[in-house]
């Protein structure tokens, strides 16, 4: 989904390293920094999804206690859902080398979930973040796609490989694990 509401930095995930997060994206201040932040806000509204405050929203079976899934309102592929922490996190921006095993489990639930929906090709996926300023929810969440191949013309560019609004999970990771060899 792409938005106009998000963090300060319009620079391109792809092109350039995270110089460390900030409070880039976050609703109300809260969830920036290391990405921790409230475990709750009751004005997010996937803070509410993820806390079955939304009743329009259908919750999707997952593995992990930490995480939820469901569809995205705004499909952008036959299968579009989004992966989503329970606790508050701003967003892919605020992340710092200890949140690898989560989004690493954020990949997982995607595929899993792929897989229950009886979509297994897993060649023709497109997992990844929004990069701020262009997040529509200030809300940690992994948009899942597929097939990939099957994208529409607006949905190619709203989840663009290699451009200054989206980065795959996979490119992600690799930033994480760069900041994680620095330190």
């Amino acid at each position: 989904m792409a938005g106009e509401e998000g963090g300060s930095s319009g620079s391109s995930p792809a092109a350039e390293p995270s110089p460390g997060g900030g409070e880039a994206g976050a609703a109300g201040g809260e969830g920036a920094g290391g990405g921790g932040g409230a475990a709750y806000d009751g004005k997010c509204v996937f803070c509410r999804i993820t806390h079955g405050e939304e009743a329009g929203t259908e919750l999707l079976p997952c593995e992990h206690e930490d995480l939820v899934c469901f569809r995205d309102i705004r499909p952008g592929a036959p299968h579009h859902y989004l992966v989503v922490p329970k606790n508050h996190i701003g967003n892919c921006k605020t992340l710092k080398s200890e949140h690898i095993p989560l989004v690493e489990r954020m990949m997982a639930v995607g595929k899993t979930v792929l897989q229950r929906n009886k979509f297994n090709d897993l060649n023709d996926i497109r997992m990844g973040f929004h990069w701020p300023p262009f997040c529509s929810i200030a809300h940690l969440h992994l948009h899942v796609l597929a097939p990939a191949s099957q994208l529409g013309f607006l949905s190619r560019m709203v989840y663009r490989i290699n451009s200054y609004w989206f980065i795959t999970a996979e490119q992600l990771l690799e930033r994480l694990k760069a900041e994680s060899a620095t330190i």
